[in-house]
C-alpha cells in the first residue's frame, strides 16, 4: 500500500505547472499566517478573560451580589459577581478549547507544507 501512495504522490508532483506550485505554496504559507493570528488573537482574549477573572474571584470571595458591568454582544448588562464568574469562565474555557483546536490544525497544516516543499524540492529563499 506504501508504494501506491508514494505514486500517486510522485504522479502528482509530476502534474502541476511551476504557476501551480508557486500558488499552492503561497495558499498554504497564507492559511498558516491565517491560523497563526487567529490563534495569538484568541489567546490574547483569553489572558484578557483570565485577567477579569481573578479580579472578579477576589469580588466573589468577599461581596458575591456586588453588582458588575458585562458587555454581552454590544449591550452593557448589569448582573452580580456571582452571576457573571460562572459564565465568564465558560468561555474563557470555551476559547482555550478553541485555541488548542486551532493549535492541531496549525500543526498538520505546517506538516502539509512540509511535505509539499520536500515534493516539489522548493527552498527557502
Amino acid at each position: 500500500m506504501a508504494s501506491k501512495s508514494s505514486g500517486k504522490a510522485k504522479q502528482k508532483v509530476a502534474s502541476l505547472a511551476p504557476q501551480e506550485i508557486q500558488q499552492n505554496f503561497i495558499r498554504m504559507q497564507n492559511e498558516l499566517q491565517a491560523l497563526a493570528g487567529k490563534i495569538g488573537e484568541l489567546e490574547q482574549e483569553a489572558d484578557e478573560h483570565t485577567l477579569v477573572l481573578s479580579t472578579l474571584n477576589e469580588a466573589l470571595a468577599e461581596e458575591p451580589d456586588r453588582m458588575c458591568f458585562r458587555l454581552i454582544g454590544g449591550v452593557l448588562v448589569e448582573r452580580t459577581v456571582k452571576d457573571v464568574v460562572p459564565a465568564l469562565q465558560t468561555n474563557c474555557d470555551g476559547i482555550r478549547t478553541a485555541v488548542n483546536g486551532l493549535a492541531e490544525q496549525y500543526k498538520t497544516k505546517e506538516e502539509e507544507l512540509e511535505d509539499f516543499k520536500r515534493d516539489y524540492k522548493i527552498q527557502p529563499a
